[in-house]
């Protein structure tokens, strides 16, 4: 039996620090747990939180880039649960945010859809409200 009990963060590497934070915090609604400029690697790293989820935000200099389509190897999206997808696709959509067309899970029949952050980072929002 395995001793995980959850998960505790997941970690982004953003090209442009302020922009990202601002995308999480200021768009997404996630508060800022701290932020430390770490010197010695010339690299931001800023703890965020919503609803019990962290990311940590990081910056390093020159970080390549990462292909994420064609559904390239590795982790696929982030997924965010949201009550009323409707509501949560016109209120990113006001801010400037394109969302994809909301489609339906062929196997849970919850409805979702697909947005990207700042540097192309495929994210989900995923209606949990009773279907």
């Amino acid at each position: 039996m395995s001793g995980l009990t959850g998960l505790h963060h997941v970690a982004i590497i953003a090209s442009d620090y302020d922009r990202s934070k601002a995308f999480y915090t200021d768009i997404l609604g996630f508060a800022i747990i701290r932020e430390v400029w770490r010197a010695e690697r010339r690299s931001w790293k800023c703890d965020l939180t919503i609803s019990g989820v962290q990311i940590e935000l990081f910056t390093f200099p020159e970080a390549p880039a990462r292909p994420s389509r064609p559904e390239a190897l590795g982790l696929r999206h982030l997924a965010f649960t949201v009550a009323d997808i409707d509501a949560e696709v016109a209120r990113l959509t006001a801010h400037g945010v394109v969302c994809e067309a909301t489609r339906v899970d062929e196997h849970t029949g919850q409805r979702f859809t697909f947005f990207a952050d700042p540097d192309g980072l495929p994210l989900e929002l995923y209606e949990t409200r009773a279907a």
